[in-house]
């Protein structure tokens, strides 16, 4: 997996905070941040309220498959995409009979 240099601003407070765990832990800050937003990641992964936004937002073209893969695994988003396919066939043949 790449990286990708990014750019944002946090309160110095925290920043400091960040710092003083790298030199205690020999890391670097990038380290610091890279872990703690793993860890974050991983709680609010088994939420089942943010699992159902993901899904939400993969149905609505907001991402792509394989960030829904990420966070709900293969199996779970394969069933979405299948159910989302479904959906659309449903939506294509009301479309069609409408014209009737």
């Amino acid at each position: 997996m790449g990286t990708t240099r990014v750019n944002f601003r946090l309160p110095e407070d925290l920043l400091e905070k960040a710092d003083v765990a790298a030199a205690v832990t020999h890391k670097n800050r990038t380290e610091i941040i890279v872990e703690a937003l793993n860890e974050y990641l991983k709680d609010v992964e088994d939420d089942e309220k943010f699992k159902e936004a993901v899904v939400e937002l993969y149905l609505d073209d907001q991402i792509s498959f394989e960030v829904l893969t990420e966070f709900i695994g293969r199996q779970d988003a394969e069933s979405v995409r299948a159910s989302k396919s479904i959906l659309e066939q449903g939506d294509d043949i009301a479309d069609d009979l409408a014209e009737l």
